[in-house]
């Protein structure tokens, strides 16, 4: 590679990859049976009963409290690596990328298109090995329409994660973040008409 005429040597050499120690967890079979009936039920474009796909998470090791909705398009990763408290809500097309365990509070949103990423690459690494962290979602909480989740965040009980948000760091209990990277910019009033 050149840069301003110097040949620069890169030091990254993906061959020396390392999923330092990571296991999925599962059976191989059950991997391969999730992968199905996560295509056929979970990502189903069409409305799937949520008691049918609470039964179905529940089935494959997930721990899932009473009301949750799921809505259409909805991929989980690893259902033996999420909780979701009761009454919680997944918006269409929300992807929950659980190589590390996800757990969503009780009466918690997470809106359509949001994507929780519990994997990362250790950047410091030739090899970029595999750096998985888990996600907390707190309890009455909300991320919002397309927002982004790092890995190792918690989004603490009340809080909000606005619209589009890139959200790199730990939220404090009731407020508001929005932006890339989101930033704090109010408190959330519960109870208090528009």
């Amino acid at each position: 590679m050149r840069e301003n005429g110097v040949v620069m040597k890169s030091s990254v050499d993906l061959r020396k990859f390392s999923h330092r120690g990571y296991r999925p967890g599962g059976s191989p079979i059950q991997r391969v049976a999730w992968l199905a009936v996560d295509a056929l039920i979970m990502r189903n474009p069409l409305m799937v009963s949520y008691k049918l796909k609470a039964a179905i998470l529940r089935m494959f090791g997930a721990t899932i409290g009473v009301g949750v909705v799921i809505k259409p398009s909805v991929h989980v990763k690893y259902p033996w690596r999420l909780i979701i408290g009761g009454h919680a809500w997944i918006g269409e097309k929300a992807w929950i990328d659980n190589m590390a365990d996800v757990e969503i509070g009780a009466h918690a949103v997470i809106s359509q298109g949001v994507y929780l990423c519990t994997g990362n690459h250790d950047w410091t690494d030739p090899g970029m090995g595999l750096m998985p962290s888990p996600i907390t979602i707190g309890s009455g909480s909300w991320v919002g329409a397309f927002a982004r989740v790092a890995p190792g965040i918690c989004v603490a009980e009340n809080s909000v994660v606005g619209l589009g948000a890139v959200l790199m760091s730990n939220t404090e209990r009731g407020r508001v973040y929005r932006g890339n990277p989101a930033c704090e910019v109010a408190i959330r009033k519960l109870g208090a008409a528009p």
